[in-house]
């Protein structure tokens, strides 16, 4: 039985030998979110919520794995909220692929609005 969990042990540290980094990660880019939205409350801009919410999914992911847990937990908690507000389905559904976008690496500025000052 020693043997057993000695080995599963080994296998684990062996597979997620940075693993320790996972919260600092996570810390990270819960910051990077919500940078993302302060940004976008401070642009008050028309149609640039699906570039924000790229760009903070985006750069919370570029931490590392304890970076997109978080980006994934917060936009789907926060789109769950708003899916139970009333604030419709179909904006929900658009906000979820942007957020898988910048996720999953692709480039947030696909989602820039024109006109969108640079700062932000």
């Amino acid at each position: 039985m020693k043997l057993i969990l000695a080995g599963l042990f080994i296998l684990a540290v062996g597979t997620h030998a940075q693993w320790y980094h996972f919260p600092r990660e996570a810390v990270q880019g819960a910051r990077d979110m919500a940078r993302a939205y302060g940004d976008m409350r401070k642009a008050n801009w028309k149609n640039s919520d699906k570039y924000f919410h790229a760009r903070g999914n985006y750069d919370a992911a570029q931490r590392g794995p304890g970076g997109r847990w978080i980006a994934k937990v917060i936009s789907d908690g926060r789109e769950n909220f708003q899916g139970n507000s009333g604030r419709g389905h179909l904006d929900s559904a658009a906000d979820q692929k942007a957020n898988r976008w910048g996720r999953n690496g692709g480039n947030p500025n696909v989602y820039r609005p024109r006109g969108l000052p640079k700062r932000y």
